[in-house]
C-alpha cells in the first residue's frame, strides 16, 4: 500500500483434528470441501500470521503470537521478525484482535518481561472486560480454562498502561476497529484505510481458507459463540467482497493475504 507498509510474519502453525474443528458438519460435504481445496480431511494445519503496519515513525503489530509456552510449533515470531530486520524495540503499538493464547501469550518472554518494551498496548473494552472477569475461568469449558488463566496473567503485565477501545474507534492512523465478535465476546478486526486499496486484518473472524468461505454458516468449535461467529463471518465476507478489500487472515496459509471473490452463492480466496 502506498500510504504505509504492511508486513506479514509467521509465528509458526497449529494442527487440529478436522473432526474437532467443525462439530455437526456433514462429514461427506466437509471432506469434499477440504479435498477440493487440497487440504487434509483429517488434520487442519492452521498457519499463524502476524501483521505489522509501518506508517511514518510508528510501527504497529497486530497480535503478538503464542510465545514459548503454548505449542512447540508456534512461538516463532521473534526469530522471523529478526529476518525482516525488525527488532522488538522498534514496535510502537501493540494492538490485539482478541486474547486467545496464539494471539496474546507472546506478550512476555520466559522471564516475564514485556517483549515489546517501548510499545503502547490496546485491546477492545469488551475483550478486556470478559477475560478480566473473576468468572472467566468458570465460564470456559474444562479444556480451555487455561486460556482464561493465561489471559489474566498477561493482562496483569500491562494493566497500568493498556488502552481500551470500542468498535469504530481509530486505533492507529487510518486503522478502524471493526466489531467481529463471536469467536470471543470482544473480538475485533481492523480495517486499514488510506492506501491504494483497503485492507482487512481479520484475526480469527475467518479461520479456514476453504470451509469458512464455502460454508460460513457452519459453526466452528473455536468460536465461543458459534451462532454469532457464523453470523459475523457471513457479514464480513460480504463486506470484503463488496468493497474489494484485501484480506489478511491469521490462520490462512502463509502469507495469508489476498482477495475474496464471490463464487455462485459462496466465496473463494484469491492469494495476492
Amino acid at each position: 500500500m502506498s500510504d504505509g507498509h504492511l508486513t506479514v510474519v509467521s509465528d509458526g502453525f497449529m494442527q487440529l483434528p478436522v473432526s474437532f474443528s467443525f462439530p455437526g458438519a456433514p462429514e461427506d460435504e466437509l471432506k469434499m470441501l477440504l479435498s477440493g481445496a487440497g487440504l487434509s480431511a483429517d488434520t487442519l494445519k492452521n498457519d499463524c500470521n502476524i501483521t505489522l503496519l509501518r506508517r511514518g515513525d510508528r510501527l504497529a503489530i497486530f497480535d503478538v503470537g503464542a510465545g514459548s509456552n503454548f505449542l512447540p510449533t508456534t512461538g516463532k515470531l521473534l526469530q522471523n521478525l529478526a529476518e525482516t530486520g525488525i527488532e522488538p524495540k522498534d514496535v510502537t503499538d501493540v494492538i490485539f484482535t482478541h486474547a486467545h493464547p496464539d494471539h496474546l501469550w507472546g506478550l512476555t518472554d520466559e522471564f516475564d518481561d514485556l517483549v515489546f518494551p517501548n510499545a503502547r498496548y490496546q485491546i477492545s473494552a469488551g475483550e478486556w472486560e470478559f477475560w478480566s472477569s473473576p468468572k472467566a475461568v468458570e465460564l470456559m469449558p474444562e479444556d480451555r480454562k487455561i486460556f482464561a488463566v493465561g489471559a489474566q496473567n498477561r493482562f496483569a503485565m500491562v494493566e497500568e498502561v493498556v488502552s481500551l477501545f470500542k468498535p469504530g474507534d481509530e486505533v492507529f492512523p487510518g486503522v478502524e476497529a471493526v466489531d467481529t465478535n463471536g469467536h470471543t465476546p470482544g473480538h475485533v478486526s481492523f480495517a486499514v484505510h488510506g492506501g491504494t486499496e483497503p485492507v482487512l486484518i481479520a484475526g480469527d473472524a475467518i479461520v479456514n481458507v476453504a470451509v469458512s468461505l464455502m460454508r460460513p454458516d457452519w459453526p466452528m468449535a473455536s468460536d465461543q459463540d458459534p451462532h454469532e461467529g457464523a453470523r459475523t463471518r457471513t457479514l464480513l465476507l460480504d463486506r470484503i467482497a463488496t468493497e474489494r478489500m484485501r484480506l489478511i487472515a491469521f490462520h490462512f496459509p502463509h502469507p495469508a493475504t489476498g482477495l475474496i471473490e464471490r463464487k455462485d452463492n459462496t466465496y473463494r480466496f484469491v492469494p495476492a
